[in-house]
């Protein structure tokens, strides 16, 4: 029985001394292809430089029908309006949701092939449109001129990033009834950026769940508040 013992310690011993501990680096290239469809408005009077609008959709305008982001939002305002921009609506693939960078190379390619003023990007979006807004305007905050989330969650990196916009006026609003998503995202959100951002306004529809958008999508006023803010001047109200 000592006899055994003595080999197994004599053993572990050996496998011991044979770890060690390395020291090394990977160089590697990820590449990821992402196709997004879209719907874009264009004015009628395209001379001049003119304002875009990009308009989000929810979870429920997902797939490949395009007229589904038509439902919603400012293209459902066109139908009965003019608006004096471009509207640029993309639409989310099914089982994906929003990506920020693949947003934001769209929006390089719509700037690129018509004549949108830099200074008059306006973002906006609902329910899981308006988490991929918050999400965009952080990873690119130099982009955009205005910012219009509506009934919309919002991720831990724009709670704790909030000063990152702190130059964007900002309008959210969310339906108080609403049983989809929280209201205390918006409202969390908006406390958050009221630390830094002077131009910023929470509204709350005591009577909406969460089809809080309709009211404010249908209605000129805030079109009118979007036109209003460029870049090189944030602060008017």
């Amino acid at each position: 029985m000592k006899c055994k013992l003595a080999i197994v310690a004599l053993l572990f011993s050996i496998v011991s001394l044979a770890q060690r501990d390395e020291i090394g680096s990977i160089k590697t290239e990820i590449v990821q292809k992402r196709e997004l469809t879209f719907a874009l408005h264009i004015p009628k009077n395209t001379k001049e430089k003119k304002p875009l609008i990009v308009f989000l959709h929810g979870s429920g305008e997902k797939g490949t029908d395009i007229e589904k982001v038509k439902a919603h939002g400012p293209f459902k305002y066109l139908k009965s309006h003019d608006l004096d921009a471009y509207v640029l609506a993309p639409q989310c693939p099914e089982n994906e949701y929003w990506n920020e960078e693949v947003l934001y190379r769209l929006i390089l390619k719509i700037q690129k092939e018509n004549n949108i003023d830099s200074n008059k990007i306006y973002l906006t979006g609902l329910s899981m449109g308006a988490w991929g807004a918050w999400n965009l305007v952080f990873a690119h905050p130099e982009t955009f001129a205005a910012l219009v989330p509506i009934a919309g969650y919002v991720d831990r990196i724009p709670m704790i990033e909030n000063c990152k916009i702190a130059a964007i006026p900002t309008r959210i609003f969310h339906g108080l009834l609403d049983d989809v998503v929280n209201v205390e995202y918006s409202i969390a959100m908006y406390k958050k950026l009221k630390t830094c951002n002077t131009n910023v306004a929470l509204t709350i529809f005591d009577d909406a769940n969460h089809d809080s958008w309709t009211r404010v999508y249908d209605n000129q006023e805030i079109y009118d508040w979007m036109f209003k803010q460029t870049k090189n001047r944030q602060n008017e109200n």
